[in-house]
């Protein structure tokens, strides 16, 4: 349940974001702020989290990352400035993005025999809670209203809240004493900055989530310029967001296997580049093929999560690696929402924004060569 809610603030409110800026009053620009804000709170709260679980401990933190979650779901919908929905959408993002750092370790917590198969039951059930809203936020619009079809998911968060409420009863306060499944302090931090590893796992992560982002936040409206309907912007939200449930499943498979799995980025950059020559091209003339292909493309977003594990030795390794590489790859990615929509706001049209986006995959090919050699961060000098 907790895994369910950990996108759906973002995917709920994209294929509706024309509509709501009609009724509140904002312009088609302020979407691409919109379309920052995931990123930006998942890089804040990867930095904050740490100190909420120490303080706290994670059953409590998770506890308050599903009630921010629908607090702010909730809260947002019954505003009626753009000031307040841009503070709400915080609000629940920066609890999805709590929940985007403990609900693993909480995995490994309660399941240590089957660690495997729940992480992959919690990654089907992220992408699920990518995919449903998109589906049907605009008929759940016309049938009852933005306000109804962007609200509804705040019950998601609270009910995703109760079960942790009895587990934390259940607990009576032994969750903080509990280590199991934090990373075990051994030894200095290494120093990550000095690392190419580091800066290439960070370059790679944050480029494809600055492409997921803005591909979540502007294909509506791409589409929408191009003929499409409301309806269907938002059906190739969910597609693209089902091709990435593919990705999750099989891309961390293959980067074990290989030695070097820098041919694997590179089919994606490919995937990449020519759907989005199709999409600025000739964007209805196949949307669904343009979009398949787009959403192979960020597979390089779990192969890196993946390499984090398989590129460092010990726990500490990769809890300092995981923190980097998603701190600064977050903080990266934020920019791409906003700048895609101020380039096409400046430009008024797509020819811009869509390089930007190929400059970016440039940028995440640079990334994958460094984070895809095969060597471990411990062995570094330069991180010593």
């Amino acid at each position: 349940m907790s895994a369910l809610v950990l996108r759906v603030a973002v995917t709920a409110f994209t294929p509706l974001a024309e509509e709501i800026g009609e009724h509140i009053g904002y312009s088609t620009a302020v979407v691409g702020v919109f379309g920052m804000i995931p990123t930006l709170m998942f890089s804040v709260t990867g930095l904050l989290t740490p100190l909420l679980v120490r303080r706290l401990g994670l059953e409590w933190t998770v506890l308050a990352a599903m009630t921010a979650a629908g607090l702010g779901m909730l809260a947002r919908v019954l505003v009626s400035g753009t000031t307040e929905l841009l503070l709400f959408s915080a609000l629940a993002l920066g609890g999805m993005g709590i929940g985007n750092i403990v609900v693993p370790p909480l995995v490994k917590r309660y399941f240590p025999d089957r660690v495997a198969t729940v992480s992959a039951l919690y990654i089907t059930m992220v992408q699920i809670g990518t995919v449903l809203p998109a589906l049907v936020a605009v008929p759940l619009a016309e049938a009852h209203g933005w306000r109804v079809s962007l609200g509804v998911w705040a019950l998601l968060g609270f009910a995703a809240a109760v079960p942790w409420i009895g587990v934390i009863r259940g607990r009576r306060g032994h969750d903080k004493a509990d280590t199991t499944g934090l990373p075990a302090a051994s030894g200095p931090a290494p120093k990550l900055w000095r690392s190419p590893l580091a800066w290439g796992m960070s370059a790679m992560f944050g480029m494809t989530s600055l492409t997921t982002y803005s591909v979540f936040t502007w294909l509506p409206t791409i589409l929408s310029d191009a003929g499409a309907d409301a309806a269907f912007g938002g059906s190739m939200v969910a597609l693209f967001a089902l091709m990435g449930l593919i990705a999750a499943l099989t891309a961390p498979t293959v980067a074990a296997r290989l030695a070097n799995p820098f041919p694997v980025a590179v089919g994606c950059a490919v995937c990449f580049l020519v759907a989005f020559a199709g999409l600025l091209v000739a964007p209805m003339s196949a949307p669904v093929l343009w979009v398949v292909i787009l959403g192979l493309g960020p597979s390089t977003f779990p192969m890196a999560l993946t390499l984090i594990n398989l590129r460092t030795r010990t726990a500490a390794g990769s809890a300092a690696l995981s923190g980097f590489t998603q701190g600064v790859g977050y903080a990266l990615a934020c920019i791409g929402p906003l700048v895609f929509g101020m380039l096409h706001t400046v430009t008024g049209g797509w020819t811009a924004p869509f390089a930007l986006l190929g400059v970016s995959v440039v940028v995440l090919l640079i990334g994958a060569w460094q984070a895809c050699k095969p060597r471990l961060l411990e062995d570094s000098p330069a991180v010593s």
